[in-house]
């Protein structure tokens, strides 16, 4: 088994920010695809929350490891990434706060705004996945995107503020996290406000193969859902 296996879902953005970083990390890693192989007694020995990406790993307390932005953390601190994640306290607050905030914020409202059309479940509890009609379901949905725009705004003028990435001169895993989540903004045609857009192609252009690689497996997901039906 390599240094590092990772449990992965090919057309998840959350799945995709580890693939991206392990890849532009230079770490020796082994993927294991299980699309349809979730849920089973063995997954869920390793796994009781049923998430992907999940890192197995000798060094860890209990061997595995689920939630992206603790994935990469991890590992920066394990082989000393600085260049990925700062050590300096005050670098690294920032790179934390820009991922709690997409985590906590950012990241339902686009889940809620891609989802439907992405043709994965939403979460127990939204509209999306209750008993509401249609209507009402298309409404929330353009609520959600609606509102993507200020969170986007707060990365443009809070955590970026001019620089080029949040980490600076280079990405940083803050960086890796919002990056390969936007992807998802693609299935609904998003009108990416010219930085965003600007930023994205940065992204994929400082980390070459190690982002556009991976992220082939969720560009071809979000066209497929949006290839007409025969």
């Amino acid at each position: 088994m390599a240094a590092n296996t990772i449990s992965i879902l090919k057309p998840s953005v959350n799945n995709l920010t580890v693939r991206i970083f392990i890849r532009a990390a230079g770490l020796e890693f082994e993927e294991v695809d299980v699309w349809g192989k979730k849920s089973t007694p063995e997954f869920l020995a390793k796994d009781p929350a049923d998430l992907t990406p999940l890192l197995e790993e000798t060094g860890l307390p209990k061997g595995s490891l689920w939630e992206s932005c603790a994935i990469m953390a991890y590992l920066c601190d394990k082989h000393g990434l600085d260049r990925l994640y700062p050590t300096d306290p005050g670098q690294r607050a920032m790179i934390n706060s820009a991922m709690f905030y997409l985590i906590g914020t950012l990241y339902p409202l686009l889940a809620r705004a891609t989802y439907p059309t992405l043709g994965f479940p939403q979460y127990p509890g939204e509209v999306g996945s209750s008993e509401a009609d249609a209507e009402l379901k298309a409404h929330a949905q353009n609520d959600a995107t609606a509102a993507l725009a200020r969170p986007l705004e707060a990365y443009r003028t809070f955590f970026l503020d001019g620089k080029r990435f949040i980490g600076g001169d280079q990405p940083s895993i803050a960086d890796i996290r919002l990056a390969a989540s936007l992807e998802f903004l693609n299935a609904i045609d998003y009108e990416f406000p010219t930085w965003a857009r600007d930023y994205m192609s940065a992204m994929e252009s400082a980390l070459g193969a190690a982002y556009s690689e991976p992220a082939a497996d969720v560009r071809g997901y979000v066209a497929s859902t949006k290839a007409p039906v025969a």
